[in-house]
């Protein structure tokens, strides 16, 4: 298959990602588009003298546009994990796939004064295909509501709500994240965030995050970004990709 991004109203503008925020974009990628999303990330947990570091070197998420207002998505990662007792790395590491995402991100409402624009993202979690050490029991299963609002020419503000299942329980986790972003320049771009998790019965885990992007071209983006946990839990967030769109050329 060939591919073309000559004059296509589709490649007019820059691509709107889905990483490397927590935030889901509340827009979808048009009919026909491919979108592919990926990078890795490191995160460290100490508690007790034992650290946690995982390691998640392909962060895949696949877009494409199956009309204009709803877009498939398929993604996976595979992670690493190290245990370390007083500095000391122990022999059970983990790796392996985690379960393949399955998806679909719909647009609902289009942003109109203080209206924002609002999509409705619903996935599922396959444990088939995951390594043993990230097999669940079942199928996971999660939604999000995504909004967002322009605040001026170079600003704008993204939040989501939504809940999910793991798989491995029957307890719910309901999820919340804000984030704003600012365009430092035509090429940079600059993000902040918060966000959480309340898993019932438990307690709320919230966290935040920033980072930038690099803008090549309307097509293919760079990204960098950090963090860590506001309550007890992530001690340290680091992480970089790239997104790229392509589209299938039209046959003669």
């Amino acid at each position: 298959m060939s591919y073309s991004q000559d004059i296509d109203p589709r490649f007019e503008n820059p691509l709107v990602t889905d990483r490397p925020d927590a935030t889901e974009a509340s827009s979808t990628v048009g009919k026909g588009v491919f979108q592919i999303e990926t990078g890795g990330f490191y995160e460290s947990f100490e508690a007790n003298n034992i650290q946690n570091e995982l390691y998640t070197y392909n962060t895949m998420l696949i877009r494409y546009g199956l009309l204009d207002r709803i877009e498939f998505r398929v993604g996976w990662d595979f992670v690493e994990g190290i245990t370390k007792v007083n500095n000391t790395k122990l022999d059970n590491v983990t790796s392996g796939f985690s379960p393949i995402l399955l998806g679909v991100k719909v647009d609902i409402v289009e942003e109109k004064g203080l209206l924002p624009e609002i999509a409705l993202l619903l996935h599922t979690n396959h444990p088939f295909f995951a390594g043993e050490d990230y097999k669940t029991t079942s199928t996971g299963t999660d939604f999000r509501f995504s909004l967002s609002h322009t605040l001026s020419e170079r600003s704008s503000l993204g939040y989501n709500l939504g809940m999910s299942w793991d798989g491995d329980t029957t307890r719910a986790s309901y999820l919340y994240t804000l984030a704003y972003g600012y365009s430092l320049s035509d090429k940079i771009g600059a993000y902040v965030e918060v966000y959480g998790y309340l898993p019932e019965g438990l307690s709320f885990n919230h966290y935040w995050d920033a980072g930038f992007t690099y803008l090549v071209n309307n097509n293919l983006q760079f990204d960098a970004y950090f963090g860590t946990s506001l309550t007890e839990g992530q001690d340290i967030l680091l992480g970089l990709g790239a997104s790229f769109r392509v589209l299938p050329s039209k046959q003669n």
